[in-house]
């Protein structure tokens, strides 16, 4: 995507935004339910090593970090309408019926199954474990690149991993992200570590073109992304 046109698309994102409160108060949206196979804790990270700002302006961002680095941004739109119609009560009663795709959790997602979405909700949306796969707590997707984009959590809570293009990540491609937070992460030199940081419900990270990414939700998660190219 040309420069200019990648500017304006920014630009045309960045003014749609209006000030408001934090959203990581009360309510999980009914979707913290208990369910079997339930993971052992996957705590969030020591410490977050992406910024986050507030009240960035537009000039900023685009001379900081648009085309050089992530940046977590709060306080930047109110989805208070959008976060009540993504509950899990009133996404089953609008939704429940219609056929989602689901992608197997890995790099190239060779498989896909087609099926109603109350069936996926109420029949596979449980946590995962190293023994067992979810699509609840401790799923995720393991790393991949693509142009730059935002991604907004509205319920829970997604651990970010992230390397710069030039710095290909050490994984497997057919191995989840839990798998790869407990076989290969201790062993990296902290030299070798990707930026790391878990964004809450509210939270908007931008990450930059053919970033290397993978994500583990700690909760289970509604999110919503927006790409760029």
């Amino acid at each position: 995507m040309a420069l200019g046109v990648r500017l304006l698309l920014l630009l045309a994102l960045w003014t749609l935004a209006v000030p408001a409160r934090s959203l990581r108060e009360a309510g999980d949206g009914g979707w913290r339910r208990p369910g079997p196979g339930a993971p052992a804790a996957v705590a969030e990270e020591e410490r977050c090593t992406v910024e986050r700002r507030a009240d960035l302006s537009y000039a900023e961002f685009v001379q900081r970090y648009a085309f050089s680095r992530p940046v977590i941004l709060q306080g930047l739109t109110d989805n208070s309408r959008f976060r009540d119609l993504c509950s899990r009560q009133r996404l089953l009663a609008l939704f429940g019926d219609s056929v989602v795709r689901l992608s197997t959790a890995n790099t190239y997602s060779y498989q896909k199954v087609d099926l109603p979405f109350q069936e996926y909700v109420e029949q596979m949306l449980h946590p995962q474990d190293p023994f067992s796969m979810g699509n609840g707590a401790g799923s995720g997707v393991p790393f991949h690149w693509h142009g730059p984009g935002f991604s907004e959590v509205i319920y829970g809570r997604k651990r970010w991993f992230l390397y710069p293009p030039a710095k290909t990540p050490e994984f497997h491609p057919n191995k989840t992200t839990l798998a790869w937070l407990r076989d290969t992460y201790p062993a990296l030199a902290l030299s070798a570590r990707p930026l790391e940081c878990t964004i809450h419900a509210g939270e908007v990270l931008y990450f930059p073109d053919r970033w290397w990414h993978a994500t583990l939700n700690l909760d289970t998660s509604v999110f919503i992304s927006t790409f760029l190219s």
